[in-house]
């Protein structure tokens, strides 16, 4: 099973931008589907941002569409979530997580079928 770490996280100012990096290990990489969830307290996890197998094919949550950007480097073992024009609704954790099932958008935009997941990264804006 695969690990994953996060980094990347901190405080930034609404509008401003952070780059979170996920680095895994333990597994092949390029076979999995890697997604990008987040969870504010007091509410549940919500899912952000998946990217394919290969790192072609991308697929957003509407709160962060044209703001955010999920990359994958197969060659590196790691995913990338650039944030830009981050918003006062958008501090959490942020969590890393691996699939293996079959891109289906209608199981991957759900935390349930990922199993794997680093321990969080924290993003705090302030206004």
């Amino acid at each position: 099973q695969v690990q994953l770490v996060e980094s990347g996280g901190g405080l930034v100012q609404a509008g401003g931008s952070l780059r979170l990096s996920c680095a895994a290990s333990g597994g092949t990489f390029s076979s999995y589907v890697m997604g990008w969830f987040r969870q504010a307290p007091g509410k549940e996890r919500e899912f952000v941002a998946i990217i394919s197998r290969s790192g072609g094919v991308t697929y957003y949550a509407d709160s962060v569409k044209g703001r955010f950007t999920i990359s994958k480097d197969n060659a590196k073992n790691t995913v990338h979530l650039q944030m830009n024009s981050l918003k006062p609704e958008d501090p959490a954790v942020y969590y890393c997580a691996a699939s293996e099932r079959p891109w289906t958008l209608a199981l991957l935009t759900t935390s349930s079928t990922f199993g794997s997941w680093g321990q969080g990264t924290q993003v705090t804006v302030s206004s």
